[in-house]
């Protein structure tokens, strides 16, 4: 098939196209590589500013790309907001792709309509990004996103889309939960693709045995910081969870390398001299940024509640330090499954890895692709 990727999130069209290929098919990734990050892509439609001038060479770029976008089998949209535009300007853009191709897909992986009225308006989650119980969080940017996705041409635009595309791509349990209920028929889970072939495993991989011993290495603890973010993905908490715990077991058992506004090269270095990363703390699920950590070995702290086992058919492996969304249990977590000696870390690290072989192989998941994208 001739299959047309728009769009970037955390490297998943890259990774997918990488798959799709090694599958036979003929793939080309049109993205803005996901801004600062910068993830590889075939057509390069990014959009250096949002003053006049960058406005004027985006829509000239948008002219000169857009024509060419034709003949494909598959197009599959990363968000319904898949270009650097207003929601108010993107529909013709899509019409478009429609009426000059075969099939459209619309990815849910990520911020849009229907999971912010299924996490927000119907609470369908324990926690979230927007409710921990039945109290609302607060971050700066909350009431912003809420007013853009439930009340705004966002939101106009994603419900347009999900009823008149081929086929709907659920990338995390979360977005499983908040679209099934409303496209039943058309919407697949499918999860995220990690090329294992390009990761190896961490160096700090501990021997069988060695996280039973108190006097070993220090425990190595990862987290990136966006500040503008941080409290909206809870690293604000973990960070402090992470500074108490190292006051309280000293330095000699548990450091903390953090990662704040670091190029994408900088940051897997970082990474890959680590034995932990925490990340998303209000999450069920791992999300690309976790996998990839997990498929080089990392014990992950964050999201893996059983709800998304389930989904993946996993009976055995536990590999994620599940934690709810305090300061005070992500301490508790830590402290008794990875500080005390009570478990073994070598067997964590290849859990890990395990999980992401049965789950995340790109080829795997590409096929799985493969086989959606036929049946619609």
């Amino acid at each position: 098939m001739k299959i047309l990727l728009i769009g970037e999130y955390s490297n998943v069209h890259a990774t997918l196209a990488e798959g799709l290929r090694a599958l036979g098919h003929h793939v080309t990734v049109v993205s803005d590589g996901d801004g600062w990050k910068n993830y590889p892509r075939d057509i390069d439609l990014r959009r250096h500013s949002l003053g006049a001038t960058g406005t004027l060479r985006y829509l000239f770029d948008l002219a000169r790309i857009w024509p060419t976008l034709r003949g494909y089998d598959v197009v599959q949209l990363i968000n319904p907001i898949f270009i650097s535009l207003r929601a108010e300007r993107i529909w013709p853009f899509y019409r478009f792709l429609r009426r000059h191709n075969g099939r459209v897909f619309l990815g849910a992986f990520g911020i849009d309509y229907f999971w912010v009225n299924g996490a927000f308006e119907e609470r369908l989650f324990r926690y979230s990004d927007f409710n921990i119980g039945d109290e609302l969080r607060d971050y700066p940017f909350l009431h912003t996103m809420l007013r853009d996705w439930l009340l705004g041409p966002k939101g106009e635009l994603n419900l347009r889309m999900a009823d008149d595309a081929d086929g709907i791509i659920t990338g995390l349990y979360e977005y499983e939960v908040c679209y099934r209920p409303h496209y039943p028929e058309k919407t697949r889970f499918i999860p995220f693709p990690i090329n294992r072939a390009t990761v190896t495993p961490t160096s700090t991989l501990r021997q069988e045995g060695e996280g039973k011993d108190s006097s070993s290495a220090p425990l190595r603890c990862f987290i990136g910081i966006q500040r503008s973010r941080s409290a909206y993905k809870g690293t604000d908490l973990m960070l402090s969870a992470l500074e108490q715990l190292q006051a309280d077991f000293g330095p000699e058992r548990i450091n903390i390398v953090r990662a704040e506004s670091v190029p994408f090269a900088r940051y897997q270095e970082m990474m890959n001299s680590s034995h932990v990363l925490l990340d998303q703390l209000y999450s069920y699920t791992p999300a690309m940024n976790a996998l990839l950590a997990m498929a080089k070995g990392l014990i992950v702290v964050g999201g893996g509640e059983e709800e998304q086992y389930q989904l993946l058919g996993e009976h055995e492996l536990r590999p994620i330090i599940n934690v709810q969304p305090t300061q005070e249990d992500v301490y508790r977590q830590m402290a008794r499954r990875l500080l005390s000696g009570s478990e073994d870390i070598h067997q964590l690290q290849l859990d890990s890895i395990e999980y992401i072989r049965r789950h995340h192989d790109h080829r795997n998941v590409a096929q799985q692709y493969e086989a959606f994208y036929q049946q619609q």
